[in-house]
């Protein structure tokens, strides 16, 4: 099916990157995310802290006063490691607390090229262990841990997990991968080719993040970096995986998904028909993206209110 007409609608209103993705310096894309940043409904409440020992800021949204301890969701934003912040996805956090019923806490991880592979993967871990380590300050029930992100965030998800299994700590017992980049490959997915210049993310600009986050494809087969290659995929949490049908990425995130099967990991995952990358970022402006987005936020729930 083609492009939603909702989304090409939106697509038509709204600003995008123009011109050569390889010669935008990192702090003007930067500036064009936070630019276009959507602001969240109410939550009960939230904290912004900073992990001190680790010094990774995080921002905790609490969807309402209780007096037990509530399930948590870590969060990991895109921007493919070079961009993006706690603020350029505060919407999504608040709507997915709302949604869930769970602490969303975010992690403000180090961005490429000041900080490349693996400070990202390196501060994800640390906070999600940190968060663990402290539920009881931090009132929230360390048992009921999942871990989600979209685009790098979904790929920091799946490294974060794949960590946690191999050190046996946290325990992790859900993973929410939102079209995910689980590959460092633009020659392995037939998704690249035919949405090479798909809407909002291209096969250029994913060339441009790898560039900037790893040097290239040098690192093509670390785990770390392509969670895709780990050759062990057995005893990770169970995994929810979105992807959308416009997307250089789809291909991927739905191979990731076949292979966590057959390595006898319990998965579901969906390609949204006529969706673009990124199309959780647009959940609070377009009825189609909201729909699917609530879908996610339902699979969270679940595995946390079992």
């Amino acid at each position: 099916m083609p492009i939603h007409p909702e989304i090409e609608k939106y697509l038509e209103s709204t600003p995008q990157v123009s011109g050569d993705p390889t010669e935008i310096p990192p702090e003007v894309m930067r500036q064009f995310y936070e630019a276009v940043a959507r602001t969240g409904p109410e939550v009960f409440l939230i904290k912004n802290q900073v992990i001190e020992e680790h010094d990774i800021p995080i921002r905790i949204y609490y969807p309402k006063k209780s007096v037990e301890p509530l399930p948590v969701i870590v969060y990991f934003h895109g921007g493919g490691w070079v961009i993006g912040s706690l603020e350029t996805h505060d919407e999504q956090c608040r709507s997915m607390t709302n949604a869930t019923e769970a602490v969303v806490i975010s992690v403000d991880y180090r961005l490429a090229p000041e900080h490349p592979f693996p400070a990202a993967p390196n501060d994800c871990y640390a906070a999600t262990c940190w968060i663990a380590e402290n539920a009881q300050e931090l009132g929230i029930d360390a048992s009921r841990l999942a871990v989600t992100g979209d685009s790098a965030g979904g790929n920091l998800a799946a490294v974060v997990s794949q960590i946690a299994r191999d050190e046996k700590k946290p325990e992790i017992i859900f993973q929410a991968l939102i079209y995910p980049a689980v590959d460092v490959d633009l020659t392995r997915w037939p998704s690249y080719k035919e949405n090479a210049d798909a809407p909002i993310l291209t096969a250029a600009l994913m060339e441009w993040f790898f560039k900037h986050y790893v040097g290239g494809t040098s690192f093509i087969q670390d785990p770390l970096v392509a969670p895709i290659r780990a050759e062990d995929l057995s005893g990770l949490p169970p995994c929810y995986i979105a992807t959308a049908e416009f997307d250089p990425l789809r291909d991927e995130g739905m191979a990731y998904a076949n292979l966590l099967r057959e390595a006898g990991v319990q998965v579901e995952a969906k390609c949204f028909e006529g969706l673009v990358h990124a199309f959780s970022s647009l959940g609070a402006e377009i009825d189609i993206a909201s729909k699917a987005r609530e879908e996610i936020f339902h699979a969270l729930k679940k595995a946390l209110y079992p």
